[in-house]
């Protein structure tokens, strides 16, 4: 419990400070949202009208900073998030869980695949290191230094242009009607699976670097020593005292990874114009969005630490002496 109340405490006040910062953030800059639009609307918006889009954006100079800042967070209680005005001042809220399902399926996906399988495989590697599973790493770094837009158009090039096997861009097909039925099902699925293969592929090294070189350490410690003198199998050894041990750095660097997952990746997004939420945030800064982008901004940073909360319950739960610590 006490641990619980400390690290709640810790991520509502960094909850707190990120809410702030991103209500002050587009304060601070040069111009806001309605001179940004009345930009592009010269003469075709009526001072009353200018006055009615100040108080719709919360910007409305006859209130004080502080009333502003008390109105933010009545919105934000109640779920509103502004009015975008670059997608005909629809709710921002709508417009971000239009594109968020898109990411976090593919993105999400790809990240939880790449994790398990770069872990496992780190994992079998460390431990039977010199052998000849340790020409995995070289390939597995290689794939991981290269420019994923360079390696995305490669993909697109080989296995969408010379050999037709997947698509090149989009979600879906045109002509299709979305709807959960098998058809739009398997077309996402078909359309996902070409991006999703090579984030995989692009983020692989990494896991299976960091799980081999903590496997490798670990199985230096003496409780290791000891487990391999009980005769106990070498599967136990290696799941129940190795690899558990050795995948707590990797939790932290997870962790990060799916909190981001929400902010997408904004460069396979755009090689594959795909509908996510790393194209829209791009989209809503070139158009000068402000709403638009605190939201999204606002969605990542809670995403972030929803998901380094996690983390410090599976640290908790897997390491003894974290609880002991706490204790």
């Amino acid at each position: 419990m006490r641990f619980a109340l400390r690290r709640a405490a810790f991520y509502l006040f960094t909850a707190w400070a990120a809410i702030t910062i991103n209500f002050l953030l587009p304060r601070m800059m040069k111009g806001d949202p309605i001179s940004a639009y009345l930009q592009k609307n010269q003469g075709k918006i009526s001072p009353e009208a200018v006055a009615a889009l100040r108080t719709l954006f919360g910007l409305d100079t006859e209130r004080t900073l502080w009333e502003q800042y008390i109105d933010y967070w009545k919105l934000l209680f109640s779920g509103d998030l502004g009015r975008s005005f670059s997608h005909g001042f629809s709710p921002v809220t709508d417009i971000i869980g239009t594109a968020l399902p898109w990411t976090v399926g593919l993105v999400g996906l790809a990240t939880v695949v790449s994790f398990i399988l770069g872990t496992v495989v780190g994992a079998v590697i460390g431990w039977r290191r010199g052998r000849g599973s340790d020409a995995v790493i070289p390939v597995a770094t290689f794939f991981s230094t290269v420019p994923y837009f360079w390696m995305g158009l490669i993909a697109i090039a080989v296995f969408s242009s010379a050999l037709g096997w997947f698509p090149a861009s989009h979600a879906y097909g045109k002509g299709t009607q979305p709807g959960l039925t098998p058809e739009f099902i398997g077309e996402v699925v078909y359309h996902g699976a070409l991006p999703a293969i090579t984030i995989v592929i692009a983020s692989l090294g990494g896991w299976i670097l960091g799980m081999r070189n903590m496997m490798i350490t670990v199985l230096d410690e003496d409780y290791i020593t000891v487990a391999q003198a009980k005769g106990l199998p070498d599967r136990v050894v290696v799941r129940t005292y190795a690899a558990r041990n050795a995948m707590l750095p990797q939790l932290s660097s997870f962790a990060l990874a799916l909190g981001f997952i929400v902010g997408g990746t904004l460069v396979m997004e755009l090689v594959f114009s795909y509908p996510g939420i790393g194209k829209l945030l791009l989209d809503a800064t070139n158009a000068k969005d402000y709403p638009l982008m605190q939201g999204i901004f606002l969605v990542i940073t809670l995403a972030v630490l929803a998901a380094n909360i996690l983390a410090d319950i599976a640290y908790v739960i897997l390491d003894p002496r974290a609880r002991q610590m706490e204790a």
